[in-house]
């Protein structure tokens, strides 16, 4: 079996939790590589509803988990998601997760000044989580971070947040106008659950290669989506770390040659959280329709998501920018009972019509999409098991998505739950 990297293609929120959880079953390990709690996965079994935003989707399926290097880590929030899988009767052992003594922690003062920057931008917001994500990433780059190997050393663990605070607190005091926060007082809360973190904390990089030396199967979990990458998504509406595909090797210390196949998913339609551009967005009653139907709330912020037609630019662009070696197709049922629907295949800006991503966001803002409209159809999908059931429309609608992108589907999902999946594509075999 490949090793297998799961993308999202469009701004997060595609339904990758199902799938990874879908192909889990075939995998040995299951290995987050980026983001942070900002991002969050639903998975439904057996009719009741899981929600992770750190722990992988692959612990439903009990496998060995790793969360990367590259994912920025609130350990407050980390054991909050043991103790509530735990309660689901879900084994989140140190066994069964571990965490790279490289990854970073979000700490306190980066969430207190990811707050504070959001309320002083005003309506030029970016529409961050507030969680600490952006400033524990900055922290990273400017080598001012604290990883879980400097909780192993207590002494170094209080040498490092004392010199740090005193200049975030100087930050939060005389820039943001707002609370600073005790040294003292978050040493001694590290302090107090450092024993339980301790027995996670493993140099994944090393277990994840002597895995597959050993022929361990692994599957590559990414968070958010393409278009909120740092580097290729919609700047600065985007996220803080790289969510394409070849940060799966980046993000978990393995070798890129190590990952064979890269499966994009796609929502039948597009959604949003947050500010942005969206050229293909809806402000009808089709784009209620879908948000209603399709409940689109943030699994993590619980925020209305902004809805549209698929837009076959950023599909293109996500199909190139990672490789995509197949589609998964998601929430095709939502799109039942409507008389017709649009793909965009390419966006006009004063006369010229482009067919990839324009770098300008300013640009980008005052796009028009270029649509295609096809018929819909009527019944209802989310019983059909079979690829060859489906309505000659939304078969139609489906090859139309395969031919735009160059990309083969390999899985469409219908509903939430695991047996509302259609497999054109045994991936593992």
């Amino acid at each position: 079996m490949p090793n297998i990297v799961v993308v999202g293609t469009q701004w997060g929120d595609e339904g990758k939790g199902k799938i990874v959880d879908l192909l889990s079953a075939r995998a040995d390990y299951v290995v987050r590589f980026q983001g942070g709690n900002n991002a969050g996965h639903t998975m439904v079994v057996d009719g009741n509803q899981i929600i992770s935003h750190l722990v992988p989707s692959g612990i439903i399926q009990n496998k060995v988990c790793f969360i990367g290097n590259g994912v920025v880590v609130d350990p407050l929030v980390l054991l909050k998601e043991i103790d509530y899988l735990d309660s689901k009767g879900i084994d989140v052992s140190s066994d069964m997760l571990k965490v790279s003594d490289r990854a970073h922690m979000i700490m306190p003062y980066h969430k207190s000044i990811d707050k504070a920057r959001e309320i002083k931008k005003g309506d030029a917001k970016i529409g961050t989580t507030g969680r600490g994500i952006g400033p524990c990433y900055e922290d990273k780059a400017t080598r001012r971070g604290i990883r879980f190997a400097d909780l192993l050393d207590e002494a170094l663990f209080v040498e490092k947040v004392t010199s740090i605070m005193e200049e975030k607190n100087f930050y939060l005091k005389n820039y943001f106008e707002t609370e600073t926060l005790d040294p003292d007082a978050v040493i001694k809360e590290f302090m107090g659950f450092r024993d339980r973190l301790l027995p996670y904390i493993a140099d994944v990089s090393v277990v994840l290669n002597r895995g597959m030396d050993q022929g361990k199967q692994v599957l590559f979990e990414g968070a958010q989506g393409t278009h909120l990458d740092i580097e290729h998504g919609t700047y600065p509406f985007v996220t803080s770390s790289s969510t394409v595909a070849a940060n799966a090797a980046c993000g978990s210390g393995v070798g890129p040659g190590r990952l064979d196949q890269v499966l994009g998913i796609v929502k039948a339609y597009t959604t949003r959280v947050g500010s942005g551009p969206f050229p293909t967005e809806l402000f009808d009653e089709i784009g209620e329709r879908l948000q209603k139907k399709g409940a689109e709330f943030g699994a993590t912020t619980g925020r209305r998501r902004r809805c549209g037609w698929l837009d076959m630019v950023m599909l293109r662009n996500a199909a190139r920018l990672n490789g995509l070696t197949g589609l998964v197709i998601t929430k095709l049922d939502v799109l039942d009972g409507l008389e017709e629907i649009k793909i965009c295949t390419g966006y006009e800006h004063k006369g010229k019509v482009y067919d990839a991503f324009p770098p300008s966001i300013k640009t980008l803002e005052q796009c028009v999409p270029v649509y295609e409209t096809h018929p819909g159809w009527s019944e209802d999908v989310s019983g059909i098991r079979n690829y060859k059931d489906f309505p000659e429309n939304a078969r139609k609608y489906l090859d139309r998505i395969k031919e735009l992108s160059g990309v083969e589907i390999k899985v469409v999902s219908v509903g939430p739950g695991r047996e509302a999946t259609i497999v054109l594509d045994h991936i593992f075999d």
